[in-house]
């Protein structure tokens, strides 16, 4: 019984293969501009990984902001529950998830069964986001991937006042401008951002264990900044990003046995 998982967001779209309950395969690639385009290259790509082939596969369930461009999926779900049921199935201590993706970011409460009791979400702004470390990363003049280490060189922090993106990178053009050192600011920015995240969830109420999913969770210094303001030790799971399509691959083989 192969099943899949496809996991189309703003910025990539992942796909996970589970073989009675079991992992197979995964992938993770750009979405680009056609979220339809990249879920059908993610599911060959993740196919062709094993030897197999779409007509192999005995049920999709598609999920994210582009889930409604697959065509061949055989059911859609919400990227609460199929982020809330990855989580969960990663590690079932986990009461509260916090996923940062490329554009949104979201914060679940989960009851001692894994089902979703409530959850807050950012999708009208990019702040605090995947796309708002891009976009501070191009004005700090350093790699994505580089960022968290340039932060890990502050002396000292520096305020970052704006939320907005756009006002932020302005801000942040001004304090270089300024002479301000470039790892201060980058440590101001990941503080920002666990600032807005962490009060996301208190609004929903702060149980342990935390699991942070997406991938915002490869940025160390972010997952540092919200350990120090939640006053807790997140989990980072080994491959953050593919737990929204984990989630739909336990739902899609969940659909079989029902």
């Amino acid at each position: 019984m192969v099943v899949a998982g496809i996991d189309v967001g703003s910025l990539t779209a992942e796909v996970v293969l589970l073989d009675r309950g079991e992992v197979m395969h995964y992938v993770i690639m750009p979405t680009g501009a056609n979220s339809k385009t990249a879920a059908e290259k993610a599911i060959d790509t993740a196919l062709e990984a094993v030897g197999l082939r779409r007509s192999d596969l005995d049920y999709v369930v598609a999920t994210g902001y582009g889930r409604v461009s697959i065509e061949f999926a055989d059911k859609r779900i919400t990227e609460i529950t199929c982020h809330g049921r990855g989580a969960y199935y990663l590690n079932p201590a986990v009461r509260t998830v916090i996923d940062i993706g490329g554009q949104d970011s979201k914060v679940i409460s989960l009851s001692d069964k894994g089902k979703v009791l409530d959850f807050a979400m950012n999708d009208k702004c990019a702040a605090g986001t995947g796309r708002f470390l891009e976009v501070m990363a191009q004005a700090l003049e350093v790699e994505l991937e580089g960022l968290a280490e340039l932060s890990d060189q502050a002396q000292d922090t520096v305020s970052i006042s704006s939320i907005c993106t756009v006002f932020a990178e302005s801000e942040v053009v001004s304090l270089i401008a300024r002479g301000l050192p470039r790892e201060n600011i980058a440590l101001g920015l990941h503080q920002s951002i666990a600032d807005r995240t962490a009060g996301m969830v208190h609004r929903i109420g702060l149980e342990e264990a935390v699991m942070i999913t997406g991938g915002v969770a490869k940025n160390a210094a972010v997952v540092r900044a919200l350990n120090e303001k939640l006053k807790t030790d997140i989990i980072v799971p080994n491959e953050p990003q593919i737990a929204g399509a984990l989630g739909a691959a336990l739902l899609a083989a969940e659909e079989l046995l029902n």
